[in-house]
């Protein structure tokens, strides 16, 4: 009997793994720690345990501990702003889908990771220190939060510390007559960096208007010892038509800071902003907006655009003076996006007020206000009463002779 001989069957080959869903590009090249539990992130030296902090104007996470340097991996490339009328209403939605009546408090509190203390993180702080063993420690819950408009950019520090202490010190001493308590601020001061919350806003207006041209001319009235020339105004109606473009029109988001003063911080590169990344903020304070998008709009940046319009309308009607009637402005184009801008901050408490001097943390820019010492003023008052004493003396002895 013959047998048949089958082909030997090889055994089925295994299934292939699923393969893991790939992460987030970000995530994958940020070094930072994660900590799900309390929704935070903090930036660990890989070589010491220490905290790794953004170094101004090296592009670099460094450790201060053991000088060890990790290259900045974030993204780089312009800012992507957005449409704001869009942008509200797509906010208004989610917040609506939540269930939410009005804004939430941002204030929390979370379990330092180092220490095991906690950290509170009040209004809205986004990064802070761990109080008990100063770990930076950056919430991760605000980014992507339904409720909130995420950053869309940041223009990293380039002023360090030592060139700010410098800064704000020049800038201390050339106040003759602020108290010897201001100037010893490194002893009794509060000195900070942190990130500050801002709107950048983009425009196209076509503006309608309808006004008056006026032109001077003289003429020459009265008689006699009265006659004079006299310049007079012929007004003729005008109207027409003005475009203007409208770029990176900044206003401050932050509340409780002295408002004049951080305006006076301009002019910042805004072009050289980054899309954003929290490796920049690492080892700095951050605040996140307390005005949002659209109230910034409206209170601050329109304002700026109003008066630049009024500007052109003024050209366009000329003549030697203007009248503006109606005026009527359609935006064809609004963008915005949400920055964060490097500040260092001093804040110095003097007869139970607090001081604040600002350093623009890419520009070197100084402003704040000081207190008086009353001390130096009353010495400064009898040194002049002095001398005016000594001269009108000396004036008498003169005549005399």
């Amino acid at each position: 009997m013959t047998e048949d001989h089958q082909p030997a069957r090889l055994p089925e080959p295994p299934p292939l793994p699923t393969p893991p869903p790939l992460p987030d590009p970000g995530a994958l090249q940020d070094p930072a720690q994660i900590q799900r539990s309390e929704q935070t992130r903090t930036y660990p030296c890989p070589q010491c345990g220490a905290n790794l902090c953004y170094d101004p104007g090296h592009d670099q996470l460094l450790c201060r501990s053991c000088g060890h340097g990790e290259v900045i991996t974030a993204p780089q490339g312009t800012v992507r702003k957005r449409d704001l009328r869009t942008a509200m209403q797509e906010l208004a939605a989610r917040i609506a889908a939540e269930g939410r009546q009005g804004p939430q408090s941002l204030t929390r509190e979370v379990v330092c990771q180092n220490c095991g203390g906690r950290t509170s993180f009040n209004g809205t702080l986004t990064a802070t220190r761990c109080p008990y063993c100063a770990t930076p420690i950056q919430r991760n819950d605000l980014q992507k939060a339904p409720e909130r408009l995420p950053i869309d950019g940041v223009l990293p520090f380039q002023i360090d510390e030592q060139t700010a202490h410098d800064n704000v010190t020049k800038w201390i001493n050339s106040r003759w007559f602020a108290p010897r308590e201001f100037k010893t601020y490194r002893q009794v001061g509060s000195f900070t960096s942190i990130y500050l919350s801002y709107f950048t806003y983009d425009a196209q207006t076509v503006t309608d208007y309808t006004g008056q041209r006026g032109e001077h001319y003289t003429v020459t009235v009265g008689e006699g010892d009265n006659r004079h020339t006299e310049v007079r105004t012929r007004w003729w109606p005008a109207s027409g038509t003005v475009a203007n473009t409208f770029q990176d029109v900044l206003e401050p988001a932050n509340t409780g800071l002295d408002h004049k003063k951080i305006a006076a911080l301009d002019p910042w590169p805004v072009p050289a902003a980054r899309p954003y990344s929290p490796q920049y903020v690492a080892g700095h304070l951050s605040r996140t907006y307390d005005e949002d998008a659209q109230d910034r709009f409206t209170n601050g940046a329109k304002q700026q655009m109003d008066q630049e319009i009024d500007h052109t309308v003024r050209r366009d009607i000329g003549g030697d003076e203007q009248r503006v009637g109606n005026v009527r402005t359609t935006f064809q184009m609004l963008t915005f996006a949400q920055l964060l801008l490097p500040v260092w901050l001093l804040t110095v408490t003097f007869e139970g007020k607090p001081f604040q001097v600002f350093i623009n943390g890419v520009t070197g820019e100084v402003q704040g206000r000081r207190p008086w010492s009353r001390i130096k003023i009353a010495a400064a008052v009898i040194a002049a009463l002095i001398v005016i004493a000594i001269v009108v003396v000396l004036l008498k002895v003169t005549k005399g002779s």
